[in-house]
Protein backbone atom coordinates (compact mmCIF):
# COMPACT_ATOMS: atom_id res chain seq x y z
CA UNK A 1 0.00 0.00 0.00
CA UNK A 2 1.19 3.34 -1.05
CA UNK A 3 2.04 6.14 1.00
CA UNK A 4 0.36 9.08 -0.79
CA UNK A 5 -2.48 7.62 -3.21
CA UNK A 6 -3.50 10.05 -5.72
CA UNK A 7 -7.39 11.61 -5.07
CA UNK A 8 -9.57 13.17 -7.01
CA UNK A 9 -6.42 13.51 -9.60
CA UNK A 10 -4.22 15.50 -7.19
CA UNK A 11 -1.79 13.22 -4.43
CA UNK A 12 -2.84 13.17 -0.61
CA UNK A 13 -0.29 15.22 0.59
CA UNK A 14 -1.36 18.01 -1.58
CA UNK A 15 -4.67 17.84 -0.44
CA UNK A 16 -3.94 17.30 3.36
CA UNK A 17 -1.31 20.03 3.24
CA UNK A 18 -0.35 22.04 0.21
CA UNK A 19 -4.02 23.45 -0.36
CA UNK A 20 -4.80 24.39 3.12
CA UNK A 21 -1.44 26.11 3.50
CA UNK A 22 -2.47 28.29 0.37
CA UNK A 23 -6.20 28.75 1.58
CA UNK A 24 -4.31 29.98 5.10
CA UNK A 25 -1.60 32.23 2.49
CA UNK A 26 -4.87 33.97 0.89
CA UNK A 27 -6.61 34.24 4.13
CA UNK A 28 -3.20 36.29 5.34
CA UNK A 29 -2.78 38.23 2.18
CA UNK A 30 -6.45 38.65 1.13
CA UNK A 31 -8.55 38.64 4.15
CA UNK A 32 -12.07 40.15 3.44
CA UNK A 33 -12.84 37.83 0.49
CA UNK A 34 -11.70 34.79 2.64
CA UNK A 35 -13.72 35.72 5.71
CA UNK A 36 -16.86 36.43 3.42
CA UNK A 37 -15.92 32.76 1.93
CA UNK A 38 -15.14 30.68 5.14
CA UNK A 39 -18.03 32.16 7.32
CA UNK A 40 -20.58 29.81 6.52
CA UNK A 41 -18.16 26.78 7.10
CA UNK A 42 -16.90 28.35 9.87
CA UNK A 43 -20.71 28.41 11.74
CA UNK A 44 -21.26 24.93 10.62
CA UNK A 45 -17.42 23.76 12.02
CA UNK A 46 -18.44 25.60 15.15
CA UNK A 47 -21.52 23.43 15.80
CA UNK A 48 -19.77 19.77 14.90
CA UNK A 49 -16.87 21.23 17.63
CA UNK A 50 -19.28 20.99 20.23
CA UNK A 51 -21.19 18.57 19.14
CA UNK A 52 -18.06 16.64 19.26
CA UNK A 53 -17.11 18.09 23.45
CA UNK A 54 -21.45 16.96 24.35
CA UNK A 55 -20.53 13.08 22.82
CA UNK A 56 -17.04 13.90 24.45
CA UNK A 57 -18.81 14.33 28.19
CA UNK A 58 -21.53 11.92 27.06
CA UNK A 59 -18.62 9.35 27.32
CA UNK A 60 -17.50 10.72 30.73
CA UNK A 61 -20.99 9.91 32.30
CA UNK A 62 -20.67 6.70 30.87
CA UNK A 63 -17.34 5.92 32.83
CA UNK A 64 -19.24 6.77 35.44
CA UNK A 65 -21.85 4.65 34.92
CA UNK A 66 -19.60 1.22 34.36
CA UNK A 67 -17.80 1.97 37.14
CA UNK A 68 -20.77 2.10 39.05
CA UNK A 69 -21.76 -0.55 37.21
CA UNK A 70 -18.99 -2.68 38.35
CA UNK A 71 -19.54 -1.60 42.24
CA UNK A 72 -22.73 -3.11 42.30
CA UNK A 73 -21.72 -6.02 40.33
CA UNK A 74 -19.19 -6.55 43.00
CA UNK A 75 -21.45 -6.01 45.83
CA UNK A 76 -23.95 -8.43 44.08
CA UNK A 77 -21.27 -11.55 43.67
CA UNK A 78 -21.87 -11.18 39.82
CA UNK A 79 -20.00 -10.82 37.01
CA UNK A 80 -19.21 -7.93 34.42
CA UNK A 81 -17.82 -9.15 31.67
CA UNK A 82 -15.49 -6.69 29.82
CA UNK A 83 -16.41 -3.67 32.11
CA UNK A 84 -12.18 -2.66 32.52
CA UNK A 85 -12.02 -2.29 28.60
CA UNK A 86 -15.54 -0.51 28.19
CA UNK A 87 -14.32 2.06 30.61
CA UNK A 88 -10.62 1.98 29.10
CA UNK A 89 -12.43 2.53 25.64
CA UNK A 90 -14.90 5.17 27.21
CA UNK A 91 -11.93 7.24 28.54
CA UNK A 92 -10.44 7.06 25.21
CA UNK A 93 -13.21 8.21 23.35
CA UNK A 94 -13.05 11.44 25.95
CA UNK A 95 -9.76 12.37 25.48
CA UNK A 96 -9.96 12.08 21.65
CA UNK A 97 -13.59 13.46 21.09
CA UNK A 98 -12.85 16.43 23.54
CA UNK A 99 -9.82 17.47 21.47
CA UNK A 100 -11.53 20.14 18.96
CA UNK A 101 -13.89 21.26 21.72
CA UNK A 102 -11.46 22.06 24.28
CA UNK A 103 -8.66 23.74 21.90
CA UNK A 104 -11.59 26.23 20.72
CA UNK A 105 -12.27 26.88 24.47
CA UNK A 106 -8.62 27.55 24.91
CA UNK A 107 -8.76 24.67 27.40
CA UNK A 108 -5.44 23.50 26.02
CA UNK A 109 -2.34 24.84 27.60
CA UNK A 110 -0.52 27.51 25.83
CA UNK A 111 3.00 29.23 26.13
CA UNK A 112 2.26 32.61 26.01
CA UNK A 113 5.22 34.70 27.46
CA UNK A 114 6.92 35.15 23.71
CA UNK A 115 3.11 36.02 22.48
CA UNK A 116 3.03 38.93 25.11
CA UNK A 117 6.14 40.31 24.41
CA UNK A 118 4.36 42.85 21.46
CA UNK A 119 0.92 42.44 19.68
CA UNK A 120 2.72 42.54 16.48
CA UNK A 121 5.16 40.09 16.87
CA UNK A 122 2.40 38.28 18.98
CA UNK A 123 0.43 37.27 15.83
CA UNK A 124 3.07 36.28 13.52
CA UNK A 125 4.17 33.98 16.15
CA UNK A 126 0.71 32.72 17.07
CA UNK A 127 0.55 31.99 13.16
CA UNK A 128 3.77 30.38 12.74
CA UNK A 129 2.85 28.27 15.75
CA UNK A 130 -0.28 27.17 15.07
CA UNK A 131 0.65 26.28 11.28
CA UNK A 132 2.78 23.72 12.92
CA UNK A 133 0.89 22.63 14.91
CA UNK A 134 -1.82 22.06 12.04
CA UNK A 135 0.71 19.90 10.30
CA UNK A 136 1.32 17.93 13.06
CA UNK A 137 -2.26 17.18 13.96
CA UNK A 138 -2.91 16.23 9.94
CA UNK A 139 0.00 14.25 10.15
CA UNK A 140 -1.28 12.19 13.60
CA UNK A 141 -4.79 12.37 11.92
CA UNK A 142 -3.62 10.64 8.66
CA UNK A 143 -1.90 8.11 10.89
CA UNK A 144 -4.78 7.63 12.72
CA UNK A 145 -7.26 6.82 9.69
CA UNK A 146 -4.50 4.60 8.79
CA UNK A 147 -4.42 2.04 11.97
CA UNK A 148 -7.79 2.01 11.69
CA UNK A 149 -7.99 0.68 8.25
CA UNK A 150 -5.08 -1.85 8.97
CA UNK A 151 -6.91 -3.03 12.11
CA UNK A 152 -9.82 -3.69 10.07
CA UNK A 153 -7.58 -5.45 6.97
CA UNK A 154 -5.68 -7.78 9.94
CA UNK A 155 -9.49 -8.32 11.68
CA UNK A 156 -7.92 -7.73 14.76
CA UNK A 157 -9.59 -8.18 17.85
CA UNK A 158 -9.59 -7.92 21.23
CA UNK A 159 -8.15 -10.08 23.65
CA UNK A 160 -9.94 -9.34 26.81
CA UNK A 161 -13.68 -9.95 27.68
CA UNK A 162 -15.49 -7.22 25.98
CA UNK A 163 -18.26 -8.01 23.69
CA UNK A 164 -20.17 -5.86 21.08
CA UNK A 165 -23.02 -7.15 19.00
CA UNK A 166 -22.89 -7.86 15.33
CA UNK A 167 -25.14 -5.65 14.11
CA UNK A 168 -23.35 -3.12 15.51
CA UNK A 169 -20.51 -3.84 13.16
CA UNK A 170 -23.14 -4.07 10.38
CA UNK A 171 -24.47 -0.61 10.85
CA UNK A 172 -21.03 1.16 11.60
CA UNK A 173 -19.75 -0.77 8.15
CA UNK A 174 -22.58 0.86 6.32
CA UNK A 175 -20.74 4.44 6.50
CA UNK A 176 -17.87 2.86 4.19
CA UNK A 177 -19.68 0.37 2.23
CA UNK A 178 -21.82 1.29 -1.32
CA UNK A 179 -25.67 1.16 -1.19
CA UNK A 180 -26.31 -1.49 -3.30
CA UNK A 181 -24.06 -3.90 -1.03
CA UNK A 182 -26.04 -3.00 2.49
CA UNK A 183 -28.99 -5.73 1.80
CA UNK A 184 -26.04 -8.70 1.52
CA UNK A 185 -24.14 -6.60 4.63
CA UNK A 186 -27.72 -7.49 6.93
CA UNK A 187 -28.13 -10.45 5.27
CA UNK A 188 -25.03 -12.02 6.42
CA UNK A 189 -25.52 -10.49 9.97
CA UNK A 190 -26.15 -12.57 12.82
CA UNK A 191 -27.55 -12.12 16.19
CA UNK A 192 -24.71 -13.33 18.29
CA UNK A 193 -22.27 -11.08 20.58
CA UNK A 194 -18.54 -11.33 18.94
CA UNK A 195 -14.99 -10.25 20.52
CA UNK A 196 -14.61 -6.39 19.61
CA UNK A 197 -12.66 -5.79 16.77
CA UNK A 198 -9.85 -3.33 17.09
CA UNK A 199 -11.10 -0.86 14.84
CA UNK A 200 -14.05 -0.06 16.78
CA UNK A 201 -12.55 1.66 19.72
CA UNK A 202 -9.98 3.50 17.59
CA UNK A 203 -12.81 5.07 15.50
CA UNK A 204 -13.49 7.90 18.34
CA UNK A 205 -9.38 8.38 17.95
CA UNK A 206 -9.37 8.86 14.33
CA UNK A 207 -12.38 11.52 14.29
CA UNK A 208 -10.86 13.10 17.45
CA UNK A 209 -7.60 13.57 15.63
CA UNK A 210 -9.91 14.94 12.19
CA UNK A 211 -11.33 17.28 13.94
CA UNK A 212 -8.07 18.30 16.00
CA UNK A 213 -6.42 18.92 12.51
CA UNK A 214 -9.57 20.76 11.04
CA UNK A 215 -9.90 22.90 14.16
CA UNK A 216 -5.95 24.36 13.91
CA UNK A 217 -6.19 24.62 10.04
CA UNK A 218 -9.56 26.62 10.93
CA UNK A 219 -8.44 28.76 13.34
CA UNK A 220 -5.25 29.68 11.70
CA UNK A 221 -7.31 31.25 8.67
CA UNK A 222 -9.17 32.57 11.64
CA UNK A 223 -6.37 34.34 12.93
CA UNK A 224 -4.76 35.81 9.69
CA UNK A 225 -7.97 36.89 8.29
CA UNK A 226 -9.32 38.46 11.69
CA UNK A 227 -5.43 39.53 12.39
CA UNK A 228 -6.09 38.27 16.41
CA UNK A 229 -6.55 34.98 17.93
CA UNK A 230 -10.06 33.37 18.00
CA UNK A 231 -9.09 31.32 20.72
CA UNK A 232 -10.45 32.71 24.12
CA UNK A 233 -9.83 30.91 27.39
CA UNK A 234 -12.29 30.55 29.30
CA UNK A 235 -11.95 32.21 32.93
CA UNK A 236 -13.39 30.31 35.84
CA UNK A 237 -13.71 32.38 39.10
Amino acid sequence: MRDWQPFLGLPLWVWLFVLPTILALAALFAPDPVRRLLRPIQVVLDRIYLTSGVVAAGFMVTILLLIVGQMVARWSNLTFPGSTEYAGYAMAATSFLALAHALTRGAHIRVSIFLNLSPRFGLWLDAAAMWVAAITATYFARYAIKTNIFSEMLNDRTQGQDFVPEWLLSFLAMFVTAPSQWGKLWAETGSEWVYTPVWVPQLPMSIGTVLLALALWDYLCRLLTERKASIVSEAVE
